[in-house]
């Protein structure tokens, strides 16, 4: 690093199972930095020692202090330093992202070292998800508020994609349901490990498969989108335009009643309740 600057905060994707999944790249910048923040130093630190590399590491995890993100930028004032998470991108679901918004106010500059991911992986697998999709992280713990947090992503024409624990499975799948309906599912648990299962279903095809066997390990759903709606054919269409038109309702008033109802444009609907009326005028 040249004398009088700042280092680079290099955030570092590491296996979220398998440890053949690591990259080059991973490996050659944990041993090139000056300093390895981990979410987990235990769990990082048996990572570390099975590639051989004894970079200093200090814990950064969700209960740190606001003097441990001083700390190291402290650190980048003086070398590189690299994020890792417990498995996995950090940043995405971790305290990653209060120091990269701190790093980047600084004007430090900040560098993905890409790779494993859970998310990626499960999206892949599912076959669920033709392009885009909506990631949720971890939801809620309190019943009420995951219902009403799935409530929000109810209408919205994407794949769902969510972490859960084992634990909390059962209840999450529920709420699922209670909000969302019935969807596909694609149950993705303890991807890349040594019992990795990828389960293609349906939310309560989930739920009656847990009531036989309880769920264990680290689970990423991937809930399919909402079937799109199927629009009403023309001649049901005309026919409620007709209905409204002959009980005294305006050209316009009938176009808008109908569009609520259809999710057709107004604008055509409006054209077809002033060809109904001509047509009935003597």
């Amino acid at each position: 690093m040249t004398a009088g600057m700042t280092g680079t905060l290099y955030l570092v994707a590491t296996p979220i199972g398998n440890l053949e999944d690591i990259t080059l790249r991973a490996l050659r910048v944990l041993r090139e930095v000056s300093l390895i923040a981990a979410e987990d130093t235990r769990r990082s630190g048996r990572l570390l020692q099975h590639f051989g590399i004894e970079t200093p590491m200090v814990s950064y995890h969700a209960h740190s202090g606001p003097g441990r993100v001083d700390e190291i930028l402290a650190a980048l004032e003086r070398g590189d330093v690299a994020v890792i998470a417990d498995a996995g991108m950090p940043g995405i679901s971790d305290p990653g992202f209060t120091l990269v918004r701190a790093a980047a106010a600084r004007g430090i500059r900040v560098e993905p070292v890409p790779g494993p991911s859970a998310v990626t992986a499960a999206v892949a697998v599912s076959g669920l998800v033709p392009d885009g999709f909506l990631y949720l992280g971890f939801p809620p713990r309190r019943a009420t508020e995951r219902r009403a947090f799935f409530a929000r992503a109810r209408d919205l024409p994407w794949p769902l994609v969510l972490y859960e624990a084992p634990h909390r499975l059962a209840a999450t799948l529920s709420d699922l349901v209670a909000t969302l309906g019935d969807r596909p599912l694609a149950l993705c648990r303890e991807l890349t490990k040594l019992h990795e299962e990828i389960v293609r279903t349906t939310l309560t095809g989930a739920q009656a498969s847990l009531a036989e066997r309880p769920p264990r390990g680290e689970y990423v759903l991937v809930v399919g989108a909402p079937e799109p709606e199927q629009p009403a054919p023309p001649e049901d269409v005309a026919e409620r335009l007709r209905a409204r038109l002959d009980a005294g309702e305006s050209p316009s008033a009938a176009a808008r009643a109908v569009a609520r109802e259809t999710g057709l444009p107004r604008s055509e609907l409006y054209r077809q309740a002033l060809a109904l009326r001509d047509q009935t005028r003597p």
